[in-house]
């Protein structure tokens, strides 16, 4: 199939519709929006150069003076106008140094040329082949049906590989299937925690859990993919033999294919801290990932332990109802602020999405800007800097001076609160999360912090390590998930018959890419070791540029003859040394906190240390070098069997 450029579907506009929505618009991305349409460069000069988004935030007025403002509004009226009723689009696909010029006025900053190939694709500016696999392609089993398996699925489709999904659930979702808690959603922009070809009308800057889970089904349908779903079906083990996998299911079934993808995710398993008396509790107690459906918790005492991203949700989400709440915390996180985390998206910022061209992508290159490598230089260790113990460089300095006037100014008139909350390490030490009413949580009456870790759970409630009891009716664990443990609970054995965890011990998984490991041919993982991301950004980008390498390197394997494919030790090594090496450096290996990036003996397991861009460019395309190939023998077709 061949390259076929974005270009925006014309129709008919209202204007008077079109001028009232743009006074809800993103002036930054109309900047660039009003460039494509005409061409006239003065659109990206002085005094229509956006100024810098502080942090996260979307930026809408740009900075702009309100005549300004007015002016590009209006120009933008007339363009899109005009482009309606047939003028040409003057930049249709700007790519390279066009594209960073662009780009760097939407954003206002300076952007690198090596985002601008990048961008383009994202974009739709810039060729992305689909590859066929010719017939006798290797077959594929893919496990989980999650943002991953879903992804996965879509690609070997359009690959013409032929290929099952095995997923445990009832639908696909993964995740976004399995939280249901109250106040579950992403805390990456919508826009950006999209497919790159599935864009959606999002109704929220954050999608909520409903949302996205609403959005992955859409997905689903409209690429077939549960016809090539078996759901209920869990694997408990995969075994490579005699040149295919032989893969087991809970049920006893057994299914073989040449290749296997595992989609299993990271937050998957729900962990469960050894916390003395758990089974002694007369009341629920539940793992957040674990929420009762019928449970209600009006008027009821509720313990919640932890206070990462799922507490931190589901606090606010239940505080108004119970009749008292009580957090225990081990440690405290560093809290981001941001002003439209629950802000609906306004209708009129809506219809330009649908409506005006390049607006979408625009907006989106702007999240993406904002919320990926931006922040990577402030991770990086500065051997020189003179308080180690408090941040790693002196823009993590600022950041940490930033967060800490947001959380005095949010908890002022409580030093009692300030003192539990404010963290002694460095922000981004462990994930930054977002403000979505922790705060004002926290200082309600009926909502109470214990700074000190859970010493016991009794048979009424939970004692703390410094003695301090409450009395629950119910308690929730919000103790997060085995980050460490990939792949498990199912048991893979590679050639030599080893055990996967075997290889790689309890808790220290390591792959080259995070995808492939030695003595386990034709095995792939998605969201595999090292590629979690921690300094921002969508995992759905991550997952993309996976799919892309497994799935073109399948398709290499068909056109070549080749069976199976094995990285060389010596590859992964040296890719899991430059892994380390590389996290040595940066904030997740700093003394000061425990974070689940990195496991119990210090090295980090989960987080991806390269920026988005790097791993980008590192899996654009399969190296065979990388790996020993042997050629394809007749195999038998995809097959299952019950013993």
């Amino acid at each position: 199939m061949g390259f076929v450029p974005f270009a925006p579907e014309r129709a008919p506009i209202d204007r008077a519709a079109l001028v009232a929505a743009l006074e809800q618009a993103n002036l930054p991305s109309l900047v660039a929006v009003l460039y494509q349409l005409t061409g006239d460069r003065r659109w990206l000069a002085e005094p229509y150069r956006p100024t810098r988004s502080r942090g996260m935030e979307d930026n809408d007025p740009g900075g702009f003076p309100p005549e300004i403002r007015a002016e590009i509004r209006a120009a933008v009226a007339d363009a899109v106008c005009a482009w309606a009723d047939g003028a040409p689009v003057a930049v249709p696909t700007p790519t390279g140094e066009a594209l960073a010029e662009i780009m760097s006025v939407a954003v206002g900053e300076d952007v690198p040329l090596e985002y601008a190939e990048m961008t383009a694709e994202d974009m739709g500016f810039a060729p992305v082949e689909v590859r066929r696999a010719p017939e006798g392609a290797p077959r594929a089993i893919v496990i989980g049906a999650g943002v991953s398996g879903m992804l996965a699925s879509i690609r070997l489709a359009e690959a013409g590989i032929e290929h099952v999904v095995l997923e445990k659930n009832a639908d696909v979702g993964g995740t976004w299937l399995e939280n249901a808690y109250p106040g579950a959603g992403v805390d990456t922009p919508s826009h950006l925690y999209s497919y790159s070809f599935a864009p959606r009308d999002w109704t929220t800057h954050f999608g909520k859990r409903d949302e996205v889970w609403e959005y992955l089904r859409a997905v689903a349908d409209r690429h077939d993919l549960r016809e090539r779903v078996r759901f209920g079906t869990e694997v408990v083990a995969a075994t490579w033999t005699d040149g295919r996998w032989t893969v087991r299911t809970a049920p006893g079934e057994e299914l073989t294919a040449e290749v296997v993808i595992t989609a299993t995710g990271q937050l998957n398993r729900p962990k469960i801290p050894p916390i003395p008396g758990l089974d002694r509790f007369r009341g629920p107690l539940f793992h957040t990932a674990e929420w009762p459906a019928d449970i209600d918790l009006t008027g009821k005492r509720v313990v919640v332990i932890g206070t990462g991203a799922s507490a931190m949700q589901v606090v606010p989400a239940v505080a108004e109802r119970v009749a008292h709440l009580t957090v225990f915390q081990r440690s405290p996180q560093w809290v981001a602020p941001n002003e439209v985390y629950f802000s609906p998206v306004p209708e009129g910022a809506r219809y330009l999405v649908e409506n005006v061209p390049y607006y979408r992508l625009w907006y989106r290159t702007r999240l993406a800007w904002n919320t990926n490598d931006r922040v990577h230089p402030g991770l990086q260790k500065d051997p020189a800097w003179e308080h180690p113990e408090r941040s790693v460089n002196a823009l993590n300095d600022g950041h940490r001076r930033v967060f800490t006037r947001y959380l005095e100014a949010e908890l002022a008139g409580r030093p009692d609160l300030v003192e539990k909350a404010l963290p002694d390490y460095p922000p981004f030490g462990k994930r930054m999360l977002l403000d979505n009413g922790w705060f004002a949580a926290l200082r309600r009456e009926d909502v109470t912090l214990l700074a000190e870790a859970v010493a016991e759970v009794t048979e009424t409630g939970v004692r703390g390590a410094d003695g301090t009891e409450v009395e629950a009716d119910v308690v929730v664990l919000a103790t997060g998930f085995h980050t460490h443990r990939v792949l498990w609970p199912i048991e893979v054995r590679g050639r030599s018959g080893r055990r996967i965890d075997e290889v790689w011990g309890r808790e220290d998984a390591h792959a080259h890419l995070g995808i492939t490991v030695p003595d386990f041919p034709n095995l792939f993982l998605t969201c595999g070791p090292g590629t979690v991301l921690g300094h921002g950004g969508s995992y759905i980008t991550i997952a993309e540029c996976q799919v892309r390498y497994i799935v073109d390197l399948l398709v290499t394997m068909a056109e070549r003859g080749i069976g199976t494919v094995e990285v060389r030790p010596e590859v992964e090594a040296d890719y899991v040394r430059r892994h380390d090496e590389a996290h040595e450096a940066m904030i997740w290996t700093h003394p000061g906190m425990r974070n689940w990036y990195r496991n119990a003996a210090g090295r980090v397991v989960s987080a991806l240390p390269w920026r988005i861009v790097d791993y980008w460019r590192m899996t654009r395309e399969p190296d065979l070098r990388d790996y020993r190939a042997e050629p394809a023998f007749q195999s038998a077709q995809l097959s299952s069997q019950s013993p």
